[in-house]
């Protein structure tokens, strides 16, 4: 049998990178990263140097330019723009300063599903995102939407870019970050935010990531038998 597809939805913080990481590897399958994707294409346009303003009015046709594609590596997908792997470049301060307003576009979400489906054709793949249980798998085999406390949420958010705990204001000011990037994202026209239908809902915000990662393999084995 072909080996399922699991999804990990969830908004900024709410542990989704990590968790379908640690699923994938105790699994055996590979892991999807989908904002990596969106990361490239936001370092190729910075990079060619096209005015943030015009990225709005961009076709599809303009996006072809730029050969982003995904290539299989051990347990995980590099992401190469030609035949340079990103690695560093898709973590500095400007492109993930852009890459939300980016991934709203609905130009480039349809541009990068190809890419994302390709990379589940033959099953054995835990991709996390924000729309990978409604829009790029929809037939998924086992879905979950992760969800944590907003200050939670934050607080991780800040301890990984910055490597130490938050000051209670710059708490605050992480916090009011996430909330308007939550509101972006599940008010968007295109690809919103949501929950997807036969989800199971799993809340971090009181368990350990040990705890997390084996509830989601257990939801994993119950769903499919493995």
């Amino acid at each position: 049998m072909r080996p399922p597809v699991i999804t990990l939805d969830g908004p900024a913080g709410s542990g989704k990178s990590t968790t379908a990481r640690e699923v994938a590897r105790r699994l055996g399958y590979r892991h999807l990263d989908s904002g990596a994707l969106y990361r490239a294409l936001t370092f190729a346009l910075l990079s060619a140097k096209i005015p943030k303003d015009e990225w709005v009015n961009l076709p599809r046709e303009a996006l072809d330019r730029f050969p982003i594609l995904l290539r299989p590596n051990g347990p995980r997908f590099d992401v190469l723009l030609g035949e340079r792997v990103l690695e560093a470049e898709l973590r500095t301060p400007e492109v993930t300063a852009l890459v939300s307003p980016l991934s709203a576009l609905p130009a480039v979400r349809d541009w990068l599903l190809e890419a994302q489906r390709e990379a589940g054709k033959e099953g054995g793949l835990v991709a996390d995102g924000r729309d990978m249980g409604t829009v790029v798998f929809p037939d998924a085999e086992v879905k979950i939407f992760l969800t944590a406390d907003l200050r939670e949420r934050a607080a991780r958010r800040f301890l990984e870019r910055e490597s130490r705990q938050p000051s209670a204001g710059e708490l605050r000011l992480e916090a009011e970050k996430i909330e308007a990037r939550d509101k972006r994202d599940s008010s968007r026209a295109h690809a919103p935010l949501r929950r997807a239908s036969g989800a199971i809902e799993v809340d971090t915000s009181f368990l350990t990531f040990e705890d997390q990662v084996e509830v989601i393999i257990g939801h994993v084995k119950t769903l499919t038998k493995r």
